[in-house]
């Protein structure tokens, strides 16, 4: 007997690059550092360029009621498409 449980496995890869700072530009660099900001999020804040978050986008949608309903619509119905696997665990 096993039980059925399911899992959502998504996967990212992205380059990392190593660079070489004095120690006077990093800690600069570091000042500027938020709380639990990358290192990468401050470079890229300070050079204009924003990581855009899920709640930046919370109350932006321009369209009307009825297209924000048909494209939920559309999701839950690309979800009962998905083919789900079982996965033993011992």
């Amino acid at each position: 007997h096993y039980r059925k449980d399911y899992i959502c496995v998504c996967a990212y890869a992205y380059m990392v690059k190593v660079i070489s700072l004095s120690n006077e530009a990093y800690e600069k660099l570091k000042e500027k550092k938020i709380k639990e900001e990358s290192f990468s999020d401050v470079v890229l804040r300070l050079s204009g360029k924003k990581k855009i978050l899920l709640s930046d986008l919370a109350g932006k949608w321009r369209g009307s009621k009825e297209e924000a309903e048909k494209i939920k619509k559309d999701i839950y119905e690309n979800r009962k498409r998905v083919k789900l696997r079982e996965v033993k665990f011992d």
